[in-house]
């Protein structure tokens, strides 16, 4: 009977024996299917993540491109407003001219017109560059002709200007056409 009971009591240990690798094993295939599953998780997040982040970012893009449209818009109502009234002198001084025959008042007209541009242009940024008897400079002016001089005090500076040049904001709009003395 002892064998009997020790028989039992050694299958007993190695059920446990089976039982704890069972287990363990059990435990190794759960652990692993715990972090593979908290791993899908993390990569589920952060594609969700993403894909927020992307659809943020192209909203943000429309928004913008949006605004700039309008912005530039705007700025054009905003500098044709300005120019309405000159159009409406215009308009006025070409009807007038029909009856008008003394050729001072036509020029007086034009004058008048022409100031008020410069003023409306002005007031919106817009300077001439002052080019005549300057020295030639690459970034303000853009030398059509060299003419030969006899002077030397000429020679290298524009002694001509066939377009003027502008500044708008302090920036280079359109460069002065000059002729510089050579």
């Amino acid at each position: 009977m002892e064998d009997n009971t020790v028989d039992q009591a050694n299958a007993n240990e190695e059920q446990q024996g089976h039982e704890t690798e069972s287990n363990s094993s059990n435990d190794e295939n759960s652990s692993s299917t715990e972090s593979t599953h908290d791993f899908e998780a993390k990569i589920k997040e952060q594609e969700d993540k993403f894909l927020r982040l992307y659809a943020e970012f192209e909203n943000y893009r429309r928004r913008s491109s949006r605004e700039k449209a309008e912005y530039l818009t705007g700025a054009s109502q905003e500098m044709i407003m300005a120019m309405l009234p000159i159009l409406d002198d215009f308009e006025r001084a070409i009807k007038n001219n029909e009856q008008v025959t003394d050729v001072a008042i036509l020029k007086e007209g034009f004058q008048l017109i022409y100031t008020k541009l410069g003023q409306i242009l002005e007031a919106k940024g817009l300077k001439p560059i002052d080019a005549m008897s300057q020295p030639f400079d690459y970034n303000l002016h853009e030398a059509i002709a060299n003419v030969p001089v006899e002077d030397e005090a000429l020679k290298g500076k524009v002694i001509d200007q066939v377009e003027k040049g502008y500044y708008l904001n302090e920036k280079v709009i359109r460069f002065a056409r000059v002729a510089v003395g050579q």
